[in-house]
């Protein structure tokens, strides 16, 4: 079994053995997103890569959503496995899936009635608006196996284990980059081709969990007559579980709000937006994975009673993240150009030149993404979920209004200076509440 177990030894290697792993899945699942982009806009056109670019805020709403549930739950589990109590791990496994299931099922059902006045909402050209509709219906078939999918791969972190679920993540990439290729570029079904090739790589994604799981994993393999409810942890989820998909969901939201801004400034806008949203990404995978794998040690240390090695968690956490700024920071430096190019349809030079100018500012502030995340992935493990409620939403409310403000003066370029500002907020909310716990609630532990 791969699990780890973070309460003894290096508290270091810990976290890179388990955020290198996750660094790779999700650039992975990134390389998957941009090879979509360019696939759909080299053989589709613009209109059709802005009918991909507006729906995925919506997703990434209900996918962010579903990952907070995980998430939630993976802190109970992480807190229940290194205590060492099995029993409650599996109980807490099997509220998890059941509630997951029955969640999953209602947001599909919401999203497939009301993908019209979602898209209408957020201001979606004329030009995109039909095909648009299709891929989002589409993409909200696939949304089941990935919540299965987030609820499976979270339990498998939550006993250290975040090499598992990457690989079967790398095989739904593979398998949904070659349908891309065959579903658009060849058949060809057009933007429902795309949507398709999400949904069956999806699929098998989750597929693959289960089988692993129930051959491999002994503590998380249930039984039917362990397939049972615990109303007290059901409680104790859907509290952690609903306040994390609300933090998770309220980046997306926020970022709904800032895509329809954007949509205003047109086409053009729009798919430089989502070129510069893929090279983001990217920036930001390894300050995310890092937050997880401090989450999950902070977690299991206090489920064992270790408080030397809680505090140490976020000290190592922070080093960390410092170290990663400057190589992100070249990076971009210097392939924000190319990067851009391979992003936008074949001849716009207008959407390279916006990407590049937005980059060129944005780089130098990939540093508060690298230092909050850190701090909320503590917070995380300590069960203070509120706290990273309340932070994101602060960060997102200021980047919202900045951007509404700013980019119809200055273009997308106002939408990174946003970002800083919302950052900047955030941290500082978040290293206040720190030091207040430290000296309050959290006296005894650290």
């Amino acid at each position: 079994m791969a699990a780890r177990d973070m309460t003894r030894g290096s508290i270091q290697k810990h976290l890179l053995y388990y955020a290198v792993p996750m660094v790779l899945g999700n650039i992975m699942q990134l390389t998957y997103n941009a090879a979509d982009s360019i696939i759909i806009g080299k053989n589709l056109g613009e209109a059709a890569l802005a009918a991909v670019s507006v729906s995925n805020p919506i997703m990434t709403v209900m996918i962010l959503g579903a990952s907070g549930v995980g998430i939630g739950a993976s802190v109970i589990m992480s807190r229940f496995y290194g205590a060492g109590k099995t029993e409650d791990l599996k109980r807490e496994f099997s509220t998890t899936i059941i509630f997951g299931t029955l969640f999953s099922l209602a947001v599909f059902a919401a999203g497939i009635c009301f993908a019209g006045e979602l898209l209408r909402w957020i201001k979606v050209p004329a030009e995109s608006f039909d095909m648009a509709l299709v891929y989002l219906r589409t993409a909200f078939v696939g949304f089941l196996f990935t919540f299965q999918y987030n609820i499976l791969s979270s339990a498998l972190r939550a006993i250290g284990d975040s090499r598992t679920s990457v690989r079967f993540l790398g095989i739904s990439c593979g398998i949904n980059i070659c349908l891309d290729l065959l579903f658009v570029a060849v058949m060809p079904l057009g933007v429902l081709g795309a949507g398709l090739a999400t949904v069956i790589s999806e699929a098998v994604s989750a597929a693959l969990c289960v089988l692993w799981i129930r051959r491999h994993i002994p503590i998380l393999a249930l039984k039917k007559e362990e397939f049972t409810i615990d109303r007290g942890l059901l409680a104790e989820t859907v509290k952690n579980g609903a306040l994390t998909a609300l933090q998770q969901a309220a980046q997306p939201v926020g970022k709904v709000l800032i895509q329809s801004t954007i949509n205003a400034q047109g086409v053009i806008a729009i798919d430089a937006f989502n070129g510069v949203c893929r090279v983001d990404d990217y920036a930001c995978i390894p300050a995310q994975s890092l937050g997880s794998a401090i989450m999950t040690c902070t977690a299991q240390n206090r489920g064992a009673g270790n408080k030397q090695r809680v505090g140490q968690t976020l000290r190592r956490g922070l080093t960390s993240a410092c170290c990663y700024f400057p190589v992100i920071f070249l990076a971009t430096a210097v392939l924000k150009t190319p990067a851009m190019r391979l992003l936008a349809p074949d001849g716009s030079r207008e959407i390279v030149e916006m990407g590049t100018a937005y980059l060129a500012v944005k780089m130098w502030f990939f540093i508060m993404p690298c230092l909050t995340n850190a701090i909320q992935g503590f917070f995380r493990g300590m069960g203070s979920m509120t706290v990273v409620l309340i932070a994101t939403v602060i960060q997102i409310s200021v980047r919202t209004v900045c951007v509404s403000l700013w980019v119809p003066q200055i273009g997308i370029v106002g939408e990174a200076y946003a970002c800083f500002a919302g950052w900047a907020c955030m941290l500082v909310f978040e290293c206040t509440l720190y030091f207040k716990r430290r000296r309050t609630v959290w006296k005894t532990e650290l």
